[in-house]
């Protein structure tokens, strides 16, 4: 992509290649968009914030961010998002990367559907979150130029119904395991399609506890 800053493109390298033929080949097209989409949107975050970071790292965390919502590496018990960090930290241990450069990927697999936390941690780790929050939330769709957004789409297009195809693909993947989503913004999408579903509450929790008073 020639109209974004060339220090926001996908690393050249034998990982990055590994990583997208890998990602390609596990996920659904819509997925595998969205993810490479969060990779760039998450590096022009990084260079907007004044960021060092490994890129190489922040594709991994990007592309690996939702292959725990695929039937291949989809747990019964476990949150998606544990379960794409583990994928990835399995990968990335197989390519000879470190223990500390898997765990910081784990990470920001883990908790990029946690807000207000991530943003305060290692750059990749904020970015991945970064990425995601602005290609499916929107939120700081006004921090990017018309150029970077449309150059971005370009490449790896959004469907026309996206926003309802990302519910969709949340919900597909997480809809046997709702009690993973307690406390979680990912409760909200099994609330959206299944309207009599009761949330778990953390308030009840505490009340129903074993402890006495």
């Amino acid at each position: 992509m020639t109209d974004i800053d060339p220090r926001a493109a996908i690393p050249d390298s034998s990982l990055a290649r590994a990583i997208t033929e890998f990602v390609r080949d596990t996920e659904t097209e819509l997925l595998f968009n969205h993810s490479s989409r969060v990779y760039h949107f998450g590096a022009l975050a990084g260079l907007q914030r004044g960021l060092s970071f490994d890129r190489e790292l922040l594709y991994a965390g990007a592309m690996f961010h939702d292959v725990g919502l695929m039937p291949s590496h989809s747990s019964a018990h476990e949150r998606f998002e544990v379960d794409g960090a583990f994928a990835a930290r399995d990968f990335l241990r197989s390519h000879g990367i470190s223990e500390e450069d898997a765990y910081t990927v784990w990470t920001a697999i883990a908790l990029h559907t946690t807000p207000g936390v991530p943003q305060h941690m290692h750059p990749v780790v904020a970015l991945v979150t970064a990425g995601v929050e602005m290609d499916v939330l929107g939120l700081t769709y006004q921090q990017y130029s018309d150029v970077e957004r449309e150059a971005v789409v370009r490449a790896f297009p959004r469907t026309p119904k996206f926003k309802e195809d990302i519910i969709q693909a949340f919900y597909e993947g997480i809809r046997h395991k709702p009690d993973t989503t307690f406390g979680n913004v990912k409760a909200d999408v099994i609330a959206d399609k299944e309207p009599h579903f009761h949330r778990g509450n953390f308030c009840s929790v505490i009340r129903c506890s074993a402890w006495h008073g």
